[in-house]
């Protein structure tokens, strides 16, 4: 409802009032209206902020902002297990901060072990909690507060809030599932190339920033083509999806490992010397020599690996070049093993 509307139609209601009402009353009728009209304006605010966010991390954002001059609070968390989404948004700083993070973490883990319970007090903190009815119903929005407890008419504000919030969060929620899909491979399931070029950059920064290691391994399979030409190319899909189930399943969460394209892979190791890299990609070959795939007359599906460790004063140019040369190498000395360049 636009607010200067509200405002006529208040006057409006207010010349109802009977002319023998004392001024008292007049006085508690206008102040009603002036807040029922500031709350209007207060909500138009609050989608006009959501409009302009698309991601849920932006969205979960802004709600708390707008938020926080009725409902103080130290943090509003949105959590979606079904789905791997979660997105906080603290206010504190410094070891406060952290602080509040740890709490959130512990708490939002406990939220299916309370039922319908909405909010508890632990650790210090006031814990509130509703569910919000997004793409499967499984959305849950969390509010932390240090100190006080939440009144009837905080509760009222917030689930006023929520009322505008749930449309816009449903259009996070797709927006993030478009995103997610066009930066996973297809048929893998992987992360694509952009994903590994988005990536690449940051990643070589932190390291030098930090002076901190990062390695590079360059996957290629070996003897794949004969699998495609023999058997067609839905096995030869059937083959590239259990061999990046297999590599998945050795990798850390912190690596990023990515399907660049036919039967090419890249592998990010963040934190990671070139000695461990290779204990690691050695395992990798072993896990598809292992798959024990072959087309008849051809040598069993393998990979072979280039690898090499960042070094202070590479471009990202040569450093994947260095890979790259360690992988020809590799399939120089025959294939199906890993080399060091």
């Amino acid at each position: 409802m636009d607010a200067a509307l509200s405002v006529v139609n208040d006057s409006a209601l207010i010349a109802d009032i009977p002319v023998h009402a004392d001024m008292h009353n007049l006085r508690v009728e206008l102040d009603r209206y002036r807040r029922h009209s500031e709350w209007l304006v207060k909500i138009n605010d609050l989608h006009a902020r959501l409009a302009g966010a698309l991601d849920l991390s932006s969205m979960v954002e802004a709600f708390s902002v707008w938020l926080m001059p009725v409902v103080d609070h130290n943090l509003i968390a949105y959590d979606n297990p079904s789905q791997g989404r979660r997105h906080m948004f603290c206010s504190c700083h410094g070891p406060d901060r952290r602080q509040v993070m740890m709490a959130a973490d512990k708490m939002i883990g406990q939220l299916d072990c309370r039922g319908g319970e909405r909010y508890w007090l632990e650790d210090g903190f006031f814990v509130y909690c509703w569910r919000v009815p997004d793409c499967d119903g499984g959305g849950r929005l969390m509010l932390l507060r240090k100190e006080g407890m939440i009144d009837g008419g905080e509760i009222e504000h917030i689930e006023e809030g929520l009322s505008v919030l749930q449309e816009p969060l449903h259009r996070a929620v797709e927006y993030e599932d478009i995103f997610e899909q066009a930066r996973r491979d297809s048929l893998t399931g992987l992360p694509n190339r952009r994903v590994f070029e988005d990536r690449l950059g940051p990643l070589v920064e932190s390291a030098r920033r930090h002076g901190r290691p990062i390695t590079l391994a360059s996957m290629d399979l070996d003897y794949f083509k004969q699998i495609n030409d023999t058997f067609g190319h839905a096995k030869g899909d059937q083959v590239l999806r259990m061999v990046s189930q297999a590599m998945s399943g050795m990798v850390r969460t912190s690596d990023l490992l990515v399907r660049i394209g036919g039967d090419e892979f890249q592998l990010l190791m963040p934190e990671t010397e070139i000695n461990n890299a290779r204990i690691l990609v050695d395992r990798l070959c072993t896990a598809v020599n292992e798959l024990a795939i072959q087309a008849p007359g051809a040598p069993r599906l393998g990979v072979s690996i280039g690898i090499t460790q960042w070094q202070p004063g590479f471009s990202t140019e040569e450093w994947l070049q260095r890979a790259d040369e360690a992988l020809y190498q590799a399939k120089a000395n025959g294939r199906s093993q890993a080399c060091v360049g």
